[in-house]
């Protein structure tokens, strides 16, 4: 009995695959040909949870049945657009027109156009969690905005969130797996009053209640033989976030001086148009010179609106990626953990040997499945990190290059017709 215990539990623990020599190396480690690809296609994603209970077909079978071919054209297009503000007796909310085409035969039309809301994009999330919890889904913008950056309901506020969720469905829509899902159809597909309905189709409150105390248990429990690739990923992902977090924090900071930068421009202009008006020999000068701190107004406050809408939302994103990460890690966790916990009940003798024999014959094939999905996903998440990254540096190196050429020409003029006056008033003198 002892050694079917421990040849079972071994099963989980020695992964074929080796092990990753140093995940915390390659943090931010960008390749020039390679890293640039954001949305790559891999073949062998699957998820155990897809499977149904009785799981009658070997791990190995069950990825098979999944793979996928690259796909070189997109056959799905998303645009989220349009936002409309709501106002009603209850609440206030906004609305995003979501049109979809697609050339995929599964879709009953090849164009659909609907209004989502906010919680229904959240709503789709949870599904996907809960359809494939070992998969990596990109997160959402926040519910509420962070203190001090901008109102909830103003327009800047508004444009950075239909962005962000643009963004996430289309890379529900790249995702080999996650695409194919039915929720994700009917959430393109379905009319306010047909999606309403299906979410009343959700799982009973008993039946929740039981997936979160199973859940719990597991947690509480901790897993004994983790293998050292899902350990490396935990301390990845713990490093990432501190990481991710810190420059978050500066972004954020640089924003802020920026601004008050601006506020600081905007009241040194007039001071100089005021000074022309009694200096009657530097009416000219002065004047010039409030004039091109005026043009470095509207310079600034174009640096401004694209640190905000552009560069501070990706490192943001990847900000809330890592509280999603983690979240997938313990899904894994809890799946191995109940495996685990079966495995010592049937050594020892704690319930009908037959019974959990079978049961653990399906949550090692469950566990197997977890594991290949999340590896796979694993890698090309972060792939699809890394040119996200990358792209956001160097765009924001080449926006802050070009914004301070522009301030650098205002002066450069300015300078350049003084020199010219100065040239005049000597000809004129001689």
């Amino acid at each position: 009995m002892e050694s079917e215990s421990s040849s079972s539990a071994a099963s989980v623990s020695g992964s074929p695959t080796q092990t990753e020599a140093d995940l915390s190396r390659h943090m931010l480690e960008l390749e020039e040909d390679d890293d640039l690809e954001v949305f790559s296609k891999d073949a062998t994603l699957t998820d155990a949870s897809s499977f149904s209970a009785s799981m009658p077909m070997s791990p190995a079978s069950m990825i098979n049945q999944y793979k996928l071919e690259e796909q070189d054209i997109k056959d799905v297009f998303i645009t989220v657009d349009c936002p409309e503000s709501h106002v009603t007796s209850i609440e206030t909310f906004v609305t995003y027109r979501v049109i979809t085409k697609t050339t995929r035969s599964e879709f009953d039309s090849s164009e659909y156009e609907v209004r989502r809301r906010y919680q229904d994009f959240l709503w789709l999330k949870g599904k996907l969690e809960e359809a494939h919890p070992t998969l990596i889904i990109n997160p959402l913008p926040e519910k509420f905005v962070m203190k001090g950056m901008m109102e909830r309901f103003n327009d800047g506020f508004i444009e950075t969130r239909r962005k962000a969720l643009q963004k996430f469905v289309n890379r529900i829509a790249d995702h080999p797996i996650l695409s194919f899902n039915e929720d994700f159809k009917v959430f393109l597909t379905a009319q306010a009053w047909e999606l309403a309905s299906r979410k009343k189709q959700g799982p009973g409150l008993l039946s929740r209640m039981g997936e979160t105390v199973r859940a719990v248990a597991a947690s509480v429990r901790g897993v004994q033989n983790r293998a050292e690739e899902f350990t490396a990923m935990n301390d990845y992902v713990e490093t990432f976030g501190q990481k991710m977090g810190m420059l978050d924090k500066i972004a954020q900071r640089i924003v802020k001086e920026q601004k008050e930068y601006l506020e600081g421009m905007k009241e040194c202009g007039p001071v100089y148009t005021l000074w022309s008006g009694s200096e009657d020999q530097l009416v000219e000068p002065l004047k010039a010179i409030a004039g091109c701190i005026d043009n470095c107004c509207k310079v600034t406050e174009e640096q401004v609106a694209g640190l905000s809408e552009n560069q501070v939302p990706i490192l943001h994103e990847y900000v809330l990626c890592a509280e999603t990460l983690k979240a997938v890690l313990r899904r894994r966790d809890n799946i191995q953990a109940e495996y685990e916990s079966k495995v010592d009940a049937l050594a020892n003798k704690k319930a009908d040997k037959e019974n959990l024999k079978e049961e653990i014959g399906r949550l090692e094939d469950k566990v197997e499945c977890a594991n290949n999905t999340l590896k796979v996903d694993w890698e090309r998440w972060k792939r699809n990190m890394q040119g996200d990254v990358k792209s956001a540096f160097v765009d924001m190196a080449d926006t802050n290059m070009n914004y301070y050429k522009k301030r650098l020409a205002i002066w450069e003029s300015f300078l350049t017709s003084q020199k010219t006056d100065v040239h005049l008033e000597k000809d004129t003198d001689s």
